[in-house]
C-alpha cells in the first residue's frame, strides 16, 4: 500500500511515493528538469499558469508509478507554494495566470487595506497585515481586470487547483484561508469584515474541508490520466512552510522547523493566536489548527509562525559564482573554516534579494561592513557570508522569542544551507538551540499527511515514526562569546 505526495512548487512540481508500513519513500521524481518559467509583464510581477503545475505533475506521477500498480495508492496529499491566487469560472475554467507568491503588484492594496480597516484590528483578527497577500492580490485584479472578475466563480490557492483537478470538485481549509488573509482568527470564520471591505462576493470562497480529512476523490477523468483508481482519496493539503514543519513532525507550541534554500525560513508553532506588533513574521493557522473548522470536533489552536530571510542561499551562490568560481560548495565551506569565528571583524548583511517584513519592508541591499586590505580574504568573504544569514535569522528568531516561541530545539532537513557546517554550527553558537537534521522533504510529508487524514495512521507520531535523525548540532559553549560579539557587531550594522 502506497501513499502519494505532491509538492508544487514554483521551480518544480516533485512528486514521492511512500511505502505506508514502513514509512519508507520509495520511488521519487520532479518536473521539469529545468526551473518552471515565471512570467514577469512588469517589474514586481510574477505569474505562473497553473496548467504548468498540472502538465509537470501528470510527468512526475508517470515516473514514481513507473513499474508499479496505481490502484495500490491508498491516499493523496498535497503541498504547495503558498499565497498564490488561482481564479476559475463556473466550468472550472482558469480566467488568468496565477498571481504566485513572489509577485508585489498587490503591496498598495495591502497597505491601504491596513490603515482603512485598522492596523490593532488586523493584528489581533487577522493576525497580519493584509499586505501582498491572496485578498489583496484579488483586491488588483478587482481594481484592474474588472471584466475579468466578474467571470469568476471560485478562487483557489495553487493546492486547492491541484486537488479540483485531480477530484472535480473545489474545496479549501481554513490554512490556507488564513495564509490569504481571509480567515478571522476571532470570530473563526471567514472574515466578513474584509470581504464587505475588499467588495468580494462571499460565494468566492471554496466549501472548507479539515486539512486532515478525506477531502475529495480522485475522478474517472484524472484517475485514467495518472493511472490512478478512481475514488482514491486526496486527503490532505498544506502551504509548503506549514507542509515542511509537518514532514518534521513539528506540531505543537514550541517546536520549530527551519529550511535555508533560497531563501530561509523559520516557522514555529504557538498554541495562542499570537501576533508581532511590528508584522515583522506572519502568523498563520497551522495545519492541525482546528478552532472554526467545519467538520471537527476538537477545539484545537495551533498557529504557525513564519519568519522569511530572503537573502539565504541566494547570498552563498552569488559568493560562488562571483568570488570563488573555480570551487564547488564543498570547497567553500572548507576554505571558510580557515576563517574564525567572526571573521575577523568582517561583517555582511545578507539582504541583495530584499529582507520584506523582517526589515519592515525597506530594502537595505547587500553590504559588507568592517572590510580590511590587508586582513580579509576569500576565507572571510566566505565565513561573514554564512555568519550574516545565520545572524537574520537569529534577529527573526528574538522576534518570535517575544511572541512566547521557544526556539531551543530547531529541526531541519539536511539539505542546501544546512549541509555546511558552518552555517549550523553559527546558528547553533548564536542562538543556543540544539539543531537535528533529518532525511525528508516536502513531497514525503505531503504523503504522510495523506496517510494521517485518510486514518492510515492513528496520529502523526505514528505517521513520522520511521522519521531518519541524521546528526544532532549542539552549541559549543566555549564559542559562545565570540558568535555573540560577532552577532552584536553585525546588528549594530542594520
Amino acid at each position: 500500500m502506497y501513499l502519494l505526495g505532491y509538492d508544487i512548487g514554483s521551480s518544480s512540481v516533485k512528486a514521492s511515493l511512500v511505502e505506508a508500513q514502513s514509512g519508507e519513500r520509495i520511488a521519487t521524481a520532479f518536473f521539469p528538469k529545468k526551473e518552471m518559467e515565471i512570467k514577469s509583464v512588469q517589474p514586481g510581477w510574477a505569474e505562473q499558469d497553473p496548467e504548468a503545475w498540472w502538465t509537470n505533475l501528470k510527468l512526475a506521477t508517470a515516473e514514481v508509478l513507473k513499474g508499479r500498480n496505481g490502484a495500490d495508492v491508498a491516499a493523496i496529499g498535497i503541498s504547495y507554494q503558498m499565497h498564490g491566487l488561482v481564479l476559475v469560472d463556473k466550468d472550472q475554467n482558469v480566467l488568468r495566470p496565477s498571481i504566485i507568491w513572489c509577485d508585489s503588484r498587490a503591496v498598495p492594496f495591502g497597505a491601504k487595506a491596513f490603515d482603512d480597516l485598522g492596523q490593532e484590528w488586523c493584528l489581533s483578527h487577522l493576525l497580519n497585515t493584509p499586505g501582498n497577500f491572496t485578498a489583496s492580490k484579488l483586491a488588483w485584479v478587482k481594481a484592474n481586470e474588472p471584466a475579468l472578475y466578474a467571470k469568476i466563480h471560485k478562487l483557489m490557492l495553487p493546492g486547492d487547483y491541484i486537488a479540483m483537478k485531480l477530484t472535480g470538485e473545489i474545496s479549501t481549509t481554513v490554512s490556507g484561508l488564513s495564509e490569504g488573509m481571509f480567515w478571522d482568527f476571532k470570530e473563526q470564520k471567514v472574515s466578513e469584515r474584509l470581504m464587505n471591505y475588499y467588495g468580494f462576493d462571499d460565494a468566492f470562497i471554496p466549501q472548507i474541508k479539515p486539512t486532515f480529512s478525506v477531502q475529495s476523490l480522485v475522478s474517472p477523468e484524472a484517475a485514467s490520466l495518472l493511472g490512478l483508481k478512481s475514488g482514491t482519496p486526496v486527503s490532505y493539503r498544506g502551504g509548503d512552510q506549514p507542509n515542511n514543519a509537518l514532514s518534521l513532525n513539528v506540531l505543537n507550541p514550541g517546536e520549530v522547523a527551519s529550511t535555508a534554500g533560497t531563501s530561509g525560513v523559520v516557522y514555529g508553532v504557538n498554541g495562542t493566536p499570537n501576533y508581532d506588533p511590528q508584522s515583522r513574521v506572519n502568523s498563520f493557522a497551522h495545519l492541525n489548527h482546528t478552532a472554526g473548522v467545519p467538520g471537527t470536533a476538537q477545539n484545537l489552536t495551533r498557529i504557525g509562525v513564519l519568519l522569511c530571510i530572503n537573502g539565504t542561499g541566494i547570498l552563498n551562490s552569488w559568493m560562488k559564482h562571483n568570488v570563488v568560481p573555480n570551487l564547488d560548495y564543498a570547497e567553500m565551506n572548507e576554505l571558510a573554516a580557515q576563517s574564525p569565528i567572526g571573521a575577523k571583524g568582517l561583517s555582511i548583511l545578507p539582504f541583495g534579494n530584499g529582507a520584506e517584513r523582517l526589515l519592515g519592508n525597506a530594502n537595505p541591499g547587500s553590504s559588507i561592513h568592517g572590510l580590511q586590505f590587508n586582513s580579509h580574504g576569500q576565507a572571510e568573504l566566505l565565513r561573514a557570508a554564512q555568519e550574516g544569514i545565520v545572524f537574520s535569522f537569529a534577529y527573526g528568531m528574538e522576534v518570535m522569542n517575544g511572541m512566547g516561541i521557544e526556539t531551543k530545539l530547531i529541526r531541519a532537513g539536511m539539505a542546501n544551507m544546512f549541509l555546511s557546517p558552518i552555517f549550523r554550527n553559527t546558528l547553533a553558537g548564536v542562538t543556543g538551540a540544539t539543531i537535528e537534521l533529518y532525511d525528508t522533504d516536502g513531497s514525503v510529508g505531503a504523503a504522510k499527511g495523506a496517510g494521517i487524514g485518510a486514518g492510515i495512521y492513528a496520529s502523526a507520531s505514528e505517521a513520522f515514526a520511521s522519521l531518519k535523525k541524521l546528526t544532532v548540532v549542539e552549541p559549543v559553549v566555549s564559542d559562545t562569546e565570540a558568535y555573540q560579539e560577532a552577532y552584536l557587531r553585525w546588528k549594530m550594522n542594520l
